[in-house]
Formats: C-alpha cells, structure tokens, sequence
C-alpha cells in the first residue's frame, strides 16, 4: 500500500466534510443554492468513494483514484451558491455555522 492511499482516503474525507456542511448551511437558512449543493453532494460522495475503491484496489494506478477524487472535489465546489458570511472567523466558515433564517 502506497502513500497515495492516504491521500487519496484524505481527499474522500474532505469531500464528504464539504458535502455535510452544505447539507448543515442548507439545513439552517433554506437558501436553494445550498439546497443543489447538497443534493450534487451525495453524486460527489460517491465519486469520490469510488475513486478511494479504486486507489485501494489497484495498487498500480492510485494516481487514477486520486483524479477522480479532485474531479469530484472540483465538480463540487463548482456550483453557484449565495453569499452568507460577511465578517466570519475561519472557524466559523470552516464549520459552516450561519444565522439561521427565521421560517415565515
């Protein structure tokens, strides 16, 4: 087992990460942009899972896992969504903690 199976389980990580603060954001202000993200999040997940299968599979080809998981992770970040933070700290966006919208 190479090193590139840890990057590669790295990356699959980090697109779930995103995908659940999307999901956190989306559940907290109801805004439709969110909404997309976290619905396309569960394709990206799977990508990126399918990526990881394959850098753990073939030991030959990790390099292979590992761009199937950047493309996951760009395809990700990629969508349009709407501004919400203005003057956040790091930790804040990091963890995806917004306002919530108050429900009319």
């Amino acid at each position: 087992m190479s090193y590139l199976v840890y990057v590669a389980l790295f990356g699959e990580i980090a697109v779930i990460f995103l995908w659940l603060r999307d999901i956190r954001i989306f559940y907290l202000t109801g805004l439709p942009g969110y909404r997309k993200a976290a619905y396309d999040g569960v394709l990206y997940g799977a990508l990126a899972t399918f990526g990881l299968l394959i850098a753990l599979t073939y030991s030959g080809i990790e390099v292979v896992g590992i761009g199937i998981i950047m493309a996951a992770l760009f395809l990700q970040e990629r969508n349009k969504k709407e501004k919400i933070w203005n003057n956040e700290n790091m930790w804040e966006r990091f963890t995806g903690s917004v306002r919530p919208v108050k429900k009319k």
